[in-house]
C-alpha cells in the first residue's frame, strides 16, 4: 500500500529505537509500509538500510475489546506451535506502551506469496500449480488439530466441551457492543444457532482464522507459515475447518467471506474435495459440518461488520477499500448467514 503516516498510526521515532536495540542487523533509517491485509491489527513491513525486512504487528487505533487483538498472545502462540507448525519466527516483543501507546511484536519476514484477490493468483501461479495449494493448507491444518494443547501449555480449556457456545456469546457480544446500525439477519441467525449447538467431540488447537489469503505459500503450493494467530483457541477442530471452507470460494458463489477471493479462478480445488481430504486425514466424523458451516458465515459477517464500524469511525486508517464496501459487504454475509442457518434441523 505504499509507505505510510508513520504518527498517524503509531509509529513513532522510539520504534524504530526499540527495534535497532533487539533486532541484530538492523540499519537505519528504517522504512515501514502498511501491508494489505491484516484488517484486525496494524500491519507493516520494516525495511532497514541493507534491505532486510521484518513484519511488525500492533492493536488498530482506539478503543476495542479487551481481549481482542491482542498481539502479546499471539506471539506466545507462535512460539508454543513453531515445532509442529510452518510459522514466522517471533524476534520481537515489547510490551512497553511508552514506545508507541500500545504493544507491538516482530516477526521473521517470509519471501513467498499471499493470494489475495484472483489478479494475484493468476499472476502469481499457472493453472496447473494452483491444485497443489487447497491440499496443502488442508494438511497444515490437520497437522495442528494433531498437536496436543497439553503438550504446548495450552490446555486450560482442554477439558471442557462448549466451544461453540463462547464463540456464540464472544462475537455477539463483540457485534452488539460495537454495532452502529441494525442487522437483523445477523440477530436471528445468532439466536438459531443459539438454539442448535451440536455436541463437541473432539478438542484440539483451534487457529480460528484459517483461510488462504492468511497463509504464506512457496511457487509449488508449499505452506511456508500461517499467518494471524490472534483468534487462536482450544475448542472444536470443525471451527476452523467450516472458517476455511466458507473463505474458499468457488467460482459463482453469491457471497464471498473476501471481497476479491482469488480462489475463483481456474485450478483451484473445490470445497467438497478438501472437505473429503480432512476427514479422510483425521478419521472423523462429518456430521455436523452444516452447524460449522452456517456458524462461520454469521461469525465472518461479525467481523466484516466490525471492520465496517472501525473504518467508518477512521481507526484503521487509508486502505484499499470504502467503509461503505465493508457494509454492504456485512449485509450481504449476514443474510448467507441466515440463509445457512435457517436450513439447520
Amino acid at each position: 500500500m505504499g509507505l505510510i503516516d508513520q504518527t498517524a498510526l503509531g509509529i513513532t521515532a522510539a520504534v524504530a529505537d526499540r527495534l535497532a536495540a533487539t533486532l541484530p542487523g538492523l540499519r537505519r533509517p528504517v522504512s515501514y509500509t502498511r501491508l494489505t491485509g491484516g484488517r484486525s491489527n496494524l500491519t507493516f513491513l520494516v525495511t532497514d538500510a541493507n534491505g532486510n525486512r521484518w513484519v511488525l504487528r500492533r492493536p488498530p487505533l482506539g478503543d476495542h475489546p479487551a481481549t481482542a487483538h491482542d498481539v502479546l498472545r499471539e506471539a506466545r502462540l507462535l512460539q508454543a506451535v513453531a515445532t509442529g507448525v510452518p510459522v514466522p519466527a517471533v524476534l520481537a516483543v515489547c510490551d512497553d506502551l511508552s514506545v508507541t501507546g500500545a504493544p507491538f511484536i516482530v516477526l521473521e519476514y517470509l519471501d513467498g506469496l499471499v493470494l489475495r484477490d484472483p489478479d494475484g493468483a493468476r499472476t502469481a501461479l499457472p493453472e496447473a500449480n494452483r491444485a497443489a495449494i487447497g491440499p496443502a493448507l488442508i494438511d497444515a491444518m490437520a497437522g495442528l488439530h494433531s498437536i496436543d494443547p497439553a503438550g504446548l501449555g495450552l490446555d486450560a480449556l482442554a477439558g471442557r466441551r462448549d466451544h461453540l457456545a463462547r464463540q456464540l456469546r464472544r462475537w455477539h457480544e463483540n457485534w452488539r457492543g460495537t454495532a452502529t446500525r441494525p442487522l437483523p439477519d445477523l440477530e436471528r441467525a445468532h439466536a438459531r444457532l443459539a438454539d442448535r449447538v451440536p455436541e463437541q467431540t473432539r478438542t484440539a488447537i483451534v487457529h480460528g482464522d484459517f483461510r488462504l489469503d492468511n497463509c504464506v505459500l512457496g511457487r509449488d503450493g508449499r505452506v511456508l507459515g500461517i499467518l494471524d494467530w490472534e483468534l487462536t483457541t482450544v475448542g472444536d477442530p470443525l471451527a476452523d475447518l467450516g472458517q476455511f471452507l466458507v473463505y474458499w470460494a468457488e467460482p459463482g458463489d453469491e457471497h464471498t467471506a473476501l471481497h476479491a477471493p482469488p480462489t475463483t479462478v481456474p485450478g483451484f480445488g473445490s470445497r467438497d474435495e478438501l472437505s473429503a481430504r480432512y476427514f479422510d486425514r483425521l478419521g472423523v466424523d462429518p456430521v455436523s459440518m452444516d452447524y460449522h458451516l452456517a456458524f462461520n458465515w454469521w461469525k465472518t459477517a461479525c467481523i466484516v461488520e466490525n471492520v465496517y464500524t472501525r473504518m467508518a469511525a477512521g481507526a484503521m486508517g487509508s486502505t484499499d477499500r470504502t467503509p461503505e464496501s465493508f457494509a454492504e459487504q456485512a449485509a450481504g454475509l449476514a443474510a448467507q448467514a441466515w440463509q445457512a442457518t435457517a436450513r439447520l434441523r
